[in-house]
């Protein structure tokens, strides 16, 4: 027998027919009970026949251990058992209606499986949890555009705490509010009968001895960048065109993209001048040598050197294409150098200002390592910088 479990009222649009919304975004901080809220309507909208609900993660190893006990517990404060329920290792199934809830992880050992889940039929909700974490806005969109069961109301739900405002998510849905999307944003103070005395002294003590820690991770305010950040050492302006510049490219394919930008350096001034160029994926070698050569023309362009295929490919073709040169402790080392400049990023270039806002330490104390991600633009720079500068640091 079912019991009756009182939620906020922040999320009554979830449960309201009326509201038809397509997407869902259900922002918060730390212990604003966004998560069990969720869950108690998923669990509810099971009950509706025809109901095929995709829940995700984008790292998820095992359903078993991370999201169904969270599921049981619910489950088990609404008073179902197993006469209502079965319970596998990725899916809940509702015996009454046999509406599901499927539990997949979006990036597994092998890669991103976005066509596997894209493929799935008759999704009715696409649910995205802790969704901060994808940061590639296609592979959202393909999933997205397979939910499309005609005669259901088809919901997509980003369940999220806030990242930094160069995060997808904040360009698309809060840079200005969207039609066809709810909002639903929560924090610990929408929940805290529920919460105990000492987690809420924490929250307390943080809101006076760490002000910032505390609107974004308490409250769920977005940030302007990343902590950790590596490079603060920028700002925007315009390209000193009388300075001899050349190119940095990055080369990917599906997951990361093929990058292309413009580098001039002012010793004197110590000062770097930087122009994004291209920031796309899916290019094949003759997009690039059509791309470089409306481009970068006779200009020298340093290549990541792990492509030496390509590279030789492109000076086939006429394209001043040149490798660059890795070392031991390269990567550091060309961070501490692009560190004593002064960086002018210029133009339009967007993915260029996300990088440097999200590029960090993964140690903030030791400052030696950085995060393997936000460098497709940030690698090639330090290649034309250490060409330009014929410095002593390796790349």
């Amino acid at each position: 027998m079912s019991k009756e479990v009182v939620l906020n009222d922040k999320y009554s649009p979830l449960f309201d027919e009326r509201e038809r919304t397509r997407y869902f975004i259900c922002t918060g901080g730390r212990g604003s009970g966004k998560s069990f809220s969720i869950t108690i309507f998923l669990v509810n909208l099971t009950f509706e026949y025809g109901q095929k609900i995709l829940f995700t993660r984008y790292t998820l190893t095992s359903a078993k251990t991370s999201i169904i006990p969270q599921f049981i517990e619910c489950l088990e404060s609404l008073g179902y058992g197993n006469e209502t329920f079965e319970i596998t290792n990725d899916t809940i199934t509702n015996k009454v209606t046999g509406s599901q809830i499927l539990f997949k992880g979006i990036k597994t050992s092998s890669g991103v499986q976005t066509a596997s889940l894209k493929s799935l039929t008759g999704i009715t909700a696409f649910v995205v949890d802790e969704a901060e974490e994808l940061t590639d806005e296609e592979v959202f969109n393909k999933i997205d555009y397979s939910v499309r069961v005609k005669g259901v109301h088809n919901r997509v739900i980003l369940i999220m705490n806030p990242a930094t405002v160069d995060h997808w998510i904040y360009k698309r849905w809060f840079t200005q509010k969207q039609d066809n999307t709810t909002y639903i944003h929560t924090t610990y103070l929408d929940n805290i009968d529920n919460l105990n005395e000492d987690i809420i002294h924490k929250f307390n003590t943080l809101k006076e001895s760490n002000p910032k820690e505390y609107e974004h991770v308490v409250l769920g305010g977005w940030k302007l960048k990343a902590d950790g950040v590596i490079f603060e050492n920028w700002t925007t302006g315009k390209f000193d065109d009388s300075l001899p510049f050349i190119y940095g490219a990055d080369y990917g394919f599906t997951n990361d993209p093929s990058t292309l930008i413009k580098v001039a350096v002012d010793e004197k001034k110590r000062t770097i001048y930087l122009q994004e160029c291209m920031y796309e994926k899916h290019l094949s070698t003759e997009q690039l040598k059509t791309l470089y050569k409306s481009v970068v023309g006779s200009s020298v362009v340093v290549c990541d050197s792990a492509e030496p295929r390509l590279i030789n490919d492109l000076k086939m073709s006429g394209i001043n294409a040149l490798p660059c040169v890795k070392k031991g402790g390269s990567v550091l080392s060309g961070i501490q150098d692009l560190l004593g400049y002064k960086m002018i990023v210029c133009g339009h270039s967007p993915n260029l200002v996300t990088e440097l806002n999200n590029y960090e330490w993964v140690d903030r104390g030791s400052k030696t390592i950085p995060v393997d991600d936000h460098n497709h633009l940030i690698d090639p720079i330090r290649y034309a910088k250490f060409k330009l500068s014929n410095s002593f640091f390796v790349l």
